[in-house]
């Protein structure tokens, strides 16, 4: 009744391939940024835009870049970190040599630089696959991390070895630094995600996509109906590692203010991978919701049980996150591979049968 295509007719083939061709989805989708831009902004504190929306937005877009290389061309990697970290590190040298270069420029040119990075360590993924190229990548998250860590150049022989996010203004409002509002940084991560969201969808949407998405389901029958598997894969670490790019100068620039390589461990490639696996493999609102799981969730942890006067030491919380972690992944893969993103789709289609849902 509220949510069918029944009624809405298309009368050109460019309305029927429209992104969100079913007038519901354009009014929530619509909905959604009215809420994120202008009502989210106007209740939120600096705790809810520190603690929970900056850095779900921030590691929605680093899952969006993985599940573009994992969930629809089918390369595994393990270096979401070190690629974020080139992202951040790139925008640290940029930042410091070119002080009156325009910042949210700079973020772009840290994602290109990370793209460039990518497509040298996806060139083994032509002769290795699976845990193979897993382990490929693995070795450039430790290569990279050691790199930044060693030479000095990459962080202006700071004898903390640390970045730090240098103060920043775009028509006269401060975007980075100590100085810089929560706000605005919010709308800067908020209109990264919105744009690279809506980008990405577009992408798997076309030829690019249906290429990696062939090259996935069966390599070989890829490359016999003309589909060259070196270019299709090297694209999609070029664009995988741009978005972790971006996704890594905002977590420093944006969100922590400084860091070093500790904060692009194997833990926080590892903590992308579970966002795209509870979200959903080959789904881009799979990678948004999963982010917001993994980001919500210690935090529902940490508040909710004392509120109802169950309080929980810190040390258990974190036990308790990690074992709802395992047990989630372990769930989905088994009964939901997935992820919510189906259980969200499954929801769309009962509410387009209702009120006789099979």
């Amino acid at each position: 009744m509220f949510y069918r295509e029944a009624g809405q007719f298309k009368t050109s083939y460019q309305k029927d391939q429209a992104l969100f061709p079913i007038i519901q989805d354009r009014w929530f989708i619509a909905l959604v940024l009215v809420v994120a831009f202008v009502v989210i902004p106007y209740f939120a504190n600096e705790y809810w835009f520190q603690a929970v929306l900056i850095p779900l937005y921030i590691y929605a877009i680093a899952a969006i870049g993985l599940n573009l290389l994992t969930g629809y061309a089918g390369q595994v990697s393990l270096g979401t970190g070190a690629f974020m970290a080139i992202g951040a590190y790139a925008t640290y040298k940029m930042c410091t040599a070119f002080p009156d270069l325009n910042i949210l420029l700079i973020f772009v040119m840290s994602g290109v630089f990370s793209a460039g990075v990518g497509i040298v360590f996806g060139i083994p993924s032509l002769r290795i696959k699976g845990f193979y190229l897993a382990v490929a990548t693995l070795a450039a998250q430790f290569f990279i991390l050691w790199l930044f860590n060693k030479v000095g150049w990459f962080f202006n022989d700071n004898p903390s070895g640390t970045i730090s996010a240098p103060p920043r203004e775009l028509f006269g409002i401060m975007i980075t630094g100590p100085n810089a509002h929560a706000m605005t940084r919010y709308y800067v991560c908020l209109m990264f995600l919105s744009v690279m969201a809506l980008a990405a969808k577009n992408i798997v949407r076309g030829h690019i996509g249906r290429s990696w998405m062939a090259i996935r389901d069966m390599d070989i029958a890829a490359e016999i109906i003309g589909i060259e598997p070196l270019k299709t894969k090297l694209m999609a670490f070029a664009l995988s590692s741009f978005y972790c790019g971006v996704a890594g100068a905002l977590f420093i620039f944006c969100w922590l203010g400084g860091g070093d390589t500790e904060a692009f461990g194997i833990f926080l490639s590892f903590q992308i991978l579970f966002m795209i696996i509870i979200g959903g493999l080959g789904s881009i609102m799979g990678s948004i919701m999963g982010a917001a799981f993994i980001t919500l969730l210690p935090i529902f942890l940490t508040n909710v049980p004392p509120m109802i006067g169950l309080p929980i030491a810190t040390d258990l919380s974190k036990h308790i996150e990690e074992i709802i972690f395992g047990g989630l992944i372990v769930f989905f893969l088994i009964v939901e591979p997935h992820g919510l993103a189906r259980l969200w789709q499954i929801a769309k289609e009962k509410l387009r049968q209702w009120p006789f849902p099979y």
